[in-house]
């Protein structure tokens, strides 16, 4: 009965991770259309994206003490039913400007989700590592479902019902989560949040070198993921001339590469190493990014998909070595900043490479994205050359 139990629950938190990224990603496929209706540019739409992308950043450090002090499961219904609120809201929005407060109310409803259910997880199971691997998967998976989907639905019948797929996505999920998910004990009901947080031990833990030094590479490779998240369909459309439902294609396309991605680089970074393989991930983007513009065809569009697909598996590369400097009683707290840290400065890839498309057009605003992932690779190559010349470290954990 409790493996089955558990396995309700697995179902049920994958199922809410699926749901929250999928009403994110059914927005991308169909922005062509969003900033005609409305007639605003692509960075408009990138700002809407980009507020969106912080408000999910944003909510990931406090949904994980929201949980603590309520219990898992209240917040991850409201992090699906919000999601289906937030969705409903985005399809009917009249004026740009509720359009882009939807965006923002969504990427907050979703952001509850992920830390909450992760410490779930690991309250449930005994092979943690297995069970947030499932987890994980949900994101990957929407990212080859949803483009798809929502770019034929768009084309059919409009960008608001494309819009609205999260919608039809959440409402079942969330009586899905209601009936799969237990009412667990809350880990601190008494404690105030406020204990929790002292902005001195916060500051000391983001300012050690080794995790400064990560961090400030995470924020570059989290600019061009949420860059590449937003506007690679619009890509496709208006640099390639490529149908909706073709680039929606090219788009779940690059998910997939990026779902078998992430457990390959986690594995090759355990082997030969988190910066080598972080290395092996930007060169992969130097080369992928800069082939989506000068190379010719639909092949080198294929081959150039892959490229970024494992570039853009970095974080399998480099989360696990936030962890490698963090006490154990830091790591709930510590990576739940961590990972907001990283993602609210990384949320402005998405209005960073609309106002770049906007004034210098895609070529050079690709060409930018090969840049930034290459300066990640030559600051690799400097830290291994430090390293070096002290004492070698062969698992590479050290950057700066």
């Amino acid at each position: 009965m409790e493996r089955s139990t558990n396995r309700i629950v697995l179902v049920a938190t994958t199922t809410a991770f699926f749901v929250t990224m999928a009403a994110r990603l059914a927005i991308s496929p169909v922005v062509p259309a969003i900033s005609a209706e409305f007639d605003v540019s692509n960075g408009q739409v990138g700002l809407a994206l980009s507020g969106m992308w912080l408000a999910y950043a944003l909510a990931q450090f406090p949904s994980g003490l929201l949980g603590d002090r309520f219990g898992e499961r209240p917040v991850i219904l409201v992090a699906v039913g919000g999601t289906a609120v937030a969705s409903l809201l985005l399809a009917l929005s009249p004026l740009f400007a509720v359009f882009l407060l939807c965006t923002v109310l969504l990427g907050g409803a979703a952001g509850l989700h992920y830390s909450v259910a992760t410490t779930l997880l690991s309250r449930t199971f005994t092979n943690t590592g297995t069970a947030i691997g499932i987890h994980s998967a949900g994101a990957p998976v929407a990212g080859v479902i949803v483009p798809v989907v929502a770019a034929a639905v768009g084309s059919a019948f409009g960008w608001r019902l494309a819009v609205a797929l999260g919608v039809a996505a959440a409402v079942p999920a969330l009586g899905l989560v209601a009936v799969g998910l237990p009412r667990t004990a809350a880990a601190r009901p008494e404690q105030p949040i406020t204990d929790r947080v002292r902005p001195a031990a916060l500051g000391e833990l983001l300012s050690r070198p080794p995790i400064a030094g990560t961090l400030a590479m995470s924020v570059l490779g989290a600019f061009v993921w949420q860059g590449t998240a937003s506007f690679l369909p619009t890509f496709l459309v208006e640099q390639r001339d490529y149908s909706a439902p073709l680039a929606g294609a090219v788009f779940s396309g690059y998910f997939l590469v990026q779902g078998a991605g992430q457990p390959a680089m986690g594995w090759l970074s355990d082997r030969i190493g988190r910066d080598a393989a972080m290395s092996v991930c930007m060169a992969a983007g130097v080369a992928g990014y800069a082939l989506f513009v000068v190379g010719p065809g639909l092949g080198s569009v294929l081959v150039a998909t892959v490229l970024i697909g494992i570039a853009m598996s970095w974080g399998a590369t480099m989360l696990p070595k936030f962890l490698d400097y963090m006490a154990p009683e830091e790591e709930g707290l510590g990576f739940g900043l961590v990972r907001t840290s990283y993602m609210v400065f990384g949320a402005s890839g998405s209005v960073g490479v609309g106002l770049l498309a906007d004034q210098f057009g895609w070529t050079v605003t690709f060409l930018v994205l090969s840049g930034i992932l290459g300066s990640v690779l030559i600051a690799l190559g400097a830290a291994a050359l430090r390293r070096r010349a002290r004492s070698p470290d062969p698992r590479g954990h050290e950057a700066g």
